[in-house]
């Protein structure tokens, strides 16, 4: 089995890293932050709003995921990274609102784990995950 990279057009090219790494069924997801490209390798974060960088996280996860040809419905594991755990206690109602519009009532497996800080700097949040995808 031949590992295939995953680099939506969406996110911009990755530097020193891909965005996504498929092997077999299983498609592995780099961690994703709340930020845009700038088109030079770097990221500019869409927001200081923990909720907002969560969404455009999520919403980065799922480019790659559905550049692989796969769906929401194919995240089988996801690690959130938060270096603020009363901003993400405080954004938990609109988190509950930003999930079910993108992943309805699909949760797979979760771990949520607080960090000193995260590269892309006024980063709040990273979302790495694992996708089953027929490839």
């Amino acid at each position: 089995m031949k590992p295939r990279i995953v680099n939506p057009p969406a996110l911009g090219p990755p530097k020193g890293f891909s965005h996504g790494v498929a092997a077999g069924d299983l498609l592995f997801v780099a961690g994703q932050v709340g930020a845009t490209p700038a088109g030079d390798g770097t990221w500019r974060v869409v927001s200081t709003d923990f909720a907002a960088q969560f969404d455009k996280a999520l919403e980065n996860v799922l480019a790659v995921v559905e550049a692989a040809g796969g769906s929401a419905a194919d995240l089988v594991e996801m690690t959130v990274f938060v270096t603020d755990l009363a901003a993400y206690r405080a954004a938990r109602p609109k988190l509950a609102s930003i999930w079910k519009s993108r992943l309805g009532r699909h949760y797979p497996a979760m771990t949520l784990v607080a960090v000193a800080g995260l590269l892309e700097e006024g980063a709040l949040v990273e979302i790495r995950a694992v996708a089953a995808v027929a490839l």
